[in-house]
């Protein structure tokens, strides 16, 4: 079996590829377990060395519409490769360019190959928002109309869309997954609105200072990386009618708010990392972060078993756990 992970040399593609390499064989939509032959890790920088020491993993280095293009034959692609909320906020065309153009140019080559491959889109809860025109969006269930208030949060609805699409159609099986923000991961912040999220527990428990953009009781929808990677390969696994509707499936959600993952800090490290974290108020920040839904209603997911940590406190030592810090 061959199968391709975009964006996998990211946080998130590279402990995805983990993971599919130890199992060592997947069962796409359900079908009976096929041992892994190679693992294609596509991105603009090569994956870690972990990564790369395993015979079974090719990476493609480089612009990612030529590799997609020359992909070759696929069983399974998790395309998890894009632009973050407010660099594609910042920078509309990169945005376009990289959330929609690089997946319309996927789904086409796996339109021309034979058969129909399984392909798992990682969406967003950016693809939902606080309509000025309607009020605060409250408690999102399967059914929520999605109002995206980005440019990312369309670009990702977008892509649900043609995923939906191309799976109607027969060209492949498609499966997209709405994320939550992701928490803790490690290494630096990115461009992401959620960034500060992680850099508020992880740069305090490295002794660094670290600043909070947004008010302190600010509602914001959590998940661990262990339980979004448990999402994201349900999602592949699933067979068609449990896996039902084409529409995105939206992934459990813990809610919290700076304030209490602030207490959850000091719960699980003491009181010395929270004193490092500095509240500095970011309009651009607030006003993105501000319009996503933070309370969700997740059936869909619950009956295929997905769930989340239990505490915040959970998520800060399953950080520790993985991430050794001294």
């Amino acid at each position: 079996m061959r199968v391709a992970i975009t964006g996998g040399a990211g946080f998130l593609g590279a402990e995805l590829a983990r993971r599919i390499l130890a199992a060592g064989r997947l069962s796409p939509a359900g079908a009976p377990p096929a041992e892994l032959g190679e693992l294609v890790l596509l991105d603009l920088v090569e994956p870690p060395a972990d990564l790369l020491a395993d015979p079974r993993v090719r990476a493609l280095v480089g612009d990612l519409d030529a590799l997609t293009a020359n992909l070759g034959p696929v069983d399974l692609v998790f395309h998890l490769a894009g632009v973050v909320s407010s660099a594609a906020e910042s920078d509309f065309d990169l945005g376009m360019r990289t959330n929609l153009d690089t997946l319309r140019g996927l789904l086409e080559t796996l339109r021309r190959q034979e058969g129909a491959p399984v392909l798992v889109f990682t969406s967003s809860l950016a693809v939902f928002g606080s309509d000025p025109a309607l009020g605060p969006i409250g408690t999102v269930d399967d059914d929520t109309l999605p109002r995206p208030q980005s440019s990312y949060g369309v670009q990702k609805f977008i892509g649900e869309q043609l995923v939906a699409d191309y799976t109607r159609k027969g060209f492949l099986r498609g499966r997209s997954v709405r994320l939550m923000t992701v928490a803790v991961r490690p290494g630096r912040p990115n461009a992401a609105a959620s960034s500060f999220i992680s850099s508020i527990i992880r740069e305090p428990l490295a002794g660094l200072r670290a600043v909070c953009p947004v008010p302190p009781e600010t509602p914001i929808a959590v998940s661990s990386p262990r339980r979004t990677l448990d999402g994201i390969l349900a999602a592949a696994e699933t067979a068609d009618d449990r896996w039902g509707s084409r529409t995105a499936m939206n992934l459990p959600a813990l809610t919290t708010t700076p304030r209490d993952m602030v207490a959850a800090l000091a719960s699980v490290a003491g009181p010395g990392p929270e004193a490092l974290i500095d509240w500095a108020h970011d309009d651009g920040i607030t006003a993105i972060v501000g319009s996503w839904p933070a309370r969700f209603v997740t059936p869909r997911a619950d009956a295929l078993g997905l769930a989340t940590e239990d505490t915040f406190e959970d998520v800060i030592r399953a950080y520790l756990a993985e991430h050794r810090v001294t």
